[in-house]
């Protein structure tokens, strides 16, 4: 059995960690609240502009577009794609990192060559793994100007992350931009989800379930419906990768209080333990002192 000053010592150290972890607790629940009311506050915006898209394209079914250009001629192991890839800045929120990084290695594993694959990873934790994955073998290239934190997730930043993707899109230099994040289902349901940003996918919303067209009302739309959508569409990426980077965030935030809160629970019953430890070591020692003390008073006596 350890003495009482080691077992003291210990004591000590497990309620410093314990601060620490409570402190962490506290701070994620609060950058948690933060970022919600954020997302809530825009949402309607995008809600907004999303409706709005699918009525230009229920009134101009034909619209030729550049950000819905499937590229149809290239073939599948030609086709250069590109994923943002949203982990996180700091460790200890569980399997948070873990599930975003296996994830990503499923969907690289599953593609056909690898030389025409980009990386945009958000946050240190990710952008550390994969550029010494491609240090040590051949593996997906890691754009390492894209040097974009998580924390605080701000609609300038989204902007900027939307505008090199469209932008790279135009000049073809990629021809498929998906979207890879964390999705909190609720607070104890995280899932890691891939979305497509590029092309946009046109969806049949001018045909009716019988498949005759709907009987729409006449729109105008000045200068044209290209030039509109042209205006639309990258303010409707953004909104995408904002609220991909938000529910991210929140999802990381909710794992690191779950992480701390589970050591928090650790460490107070190591605590409880520990002491009864130190309880029964200084119950001995005691002992033993008086064992010490009356044998003593016995041999003067005799």
């Amino acid at each position: 059995m350890a003495n009482i000053r080691e077992i003291r010592e210990r004591i000590s150290s497990i309620k410093q960690i314990l601060k620490i972890t409570n402190a962490m607790y506290l701070m994620s629940s609060s950058k948690l609240k933060k970022a919600r009311k954020s997302l809530e506050d825009t949402e309607p915006y995008f809600y907004k502009l999303q409706t709005t898209i699918e009525s230009i394209l229920e009134h101009t079914p034909h619209t030729r577009q550049l950000y819905f250009d499937r590229r149809e001629g290239i073939p599948e192991d030609k086709r250069k794609r590109g994923y943002i890839v949203i982990t996180a800045d700091k460790g200890l929120c569980g399997s948070y990192n873990h599930n975003v990084l296996r994830f990503t290695e499923n969907e690289l594993s599953s593609l056909p060559d690898l030389d025409n694959v980009q990386l945009f990873v958000m946050g240190q934790v990710g952008r550390m793994y994969f550029q010494n994955r491609q240090r040590s073998a051949k593996k997906a290239s890691v754009d390492s100007e894209f040097l974009y934190t998580t924390q605080n997730p701000t609609l300038y930043r989204a902007m900027e992350i939307a505008q090199l993707v469209l932008d790279k899109f135009e000049n073809k230099e990629l021809d498929e931009v998906s979207l890879i994040y964390t999705d909190m289902i609720n607070s104890a349901k995280f899932e890691v989800k891939k979305v497509q940003l590029l092309p946009f996918v046109r969806k049949h919303v001018g045909v009716a379930a019988d498949g005759t067209l709907k009987k729409l009302p006449k729109a105008s739309f000045l200068p044209s419906p290209e030039v509109v959508m042209a205006n639309l569409i990258p303010n409707y990426a953004k909104g995408l990768i904002y609220g991909a980077m938000v529910e991210a965030f929140c999802s990381e935030q909710q794992a690191r209080m779950t992480a701390m809160d589970a050591a928090t629970t650790s460490a107070k019953d190591m605590i409880k333990d520990l002491s009864l430890m130190y309880n029964r070591a200084r119950q001995a020692a005691i002992t033993q002192e008086i064992t010490e003390v009356c044998g003593g008073a016995a041999s003067l006596g005799e």
